[in-house]
């Protein structure tokens, strides 16, 4: 008689620096700008209640950006890591770039860009087809829909999945993210001391508290070629 083996579970936090490469632009500059605007502008509940017009547009336009971006390799290596691992992706971006190279189980801890919900209920969510949300969407409830998007001050809704995954993994793997953003940046504390954290950054964090911890100071791109072999290798 024979027993398939379990797959081990690979958990996954990616940030802007995997899309960056498919040439999505990073969160903001270093003078506080995003594409040019301040971001309590466009990424507050502050600055909805203000210009909802104004907010509808930037991020039509950052749809319309989306579109026109494929997924990079950075992105296929962890989806065809799923023919060996089972594979969780907690994303700290909003593009859709990690499903379409094939990944099945992504978790959005700041929201999707491609969906809006109810100002009303955030339990309606829709899909947003095309690029474009205009004033007078309205849900099924009459209200007008906003991105699907966690601004600042928010409160993050997949936060305890993000944790429960992070909690009961067999390899962690932090791509693309500085780990200086919270409460994202926090998950690597949860991961149990005798599970392998590998971190592929061009420029690895200063981690301290973390145990077990492997850099690879490259792009993710080429720095996730040489993780995969090696977990494929280790642990497969």
């Amino acid at each position: 008689m024979f027993f398939k083996m379990r797959k081990k579970k690979l958990t996954v936090l990616s940030g802007a620096g995997i899309s960056a490469e498919s040439g999505i632009a990073t969160f903001r500059d270093s003078n506080g700008l995003w594409e040019g605007h301040d971001v309590h502008a466009v990424a507050t509940y502050e600055g909805w209640m203000k210009n909802k017009s104004l907010v509808l547009e930037f991020y039509n336009q950052r749809r319309r950006k989306a579109l026109d971006v494929q997924p990079n390799r950075a992105h296929e290596v962890l989806a065809e890591l799923e023919k060996n691992f089972d594979v969780t992706i907690i994303t700290q971006n909003v593009d859709d770039l990690h499903e379409r190279a094939g990944s099945t189980k992504v978790v959005h801890l700041h929201g999707e860009l491609f969906k809006s919900r109810s100002t009303v209920d955030e339990n309606l969510v829709y899909d947003i087809e095309g690029w474009e949300l205009k004033l007078g969407d309205q849900c099924e409830l009459g209200s007008q829909l906003r991105p699907h998007i966690v601004w600042f001050g928010e409160m993050v809704p997949m936060m305890e999945v993000a944790i429960e995954e992070s909690m009961n993994t067999d390899i962690f793997l932090v791509v693309g993210t500085s780990l200086l953003v919270y409460p994202a940046a926090g998950l690597i504390d949860y991961v149990p001391d005798e599970v392998p954290k590998y971190i592929v950054d061009p420029k690895i964090p200063v981690i301290n508290r973390v145990s077990n911890l492997h850099a690879i100071e490259e792009k993710a791109s080429k720095g996730l070629e040489t993780v995969a072999d090696e977990l494929i290798k280790d642990f497969s």
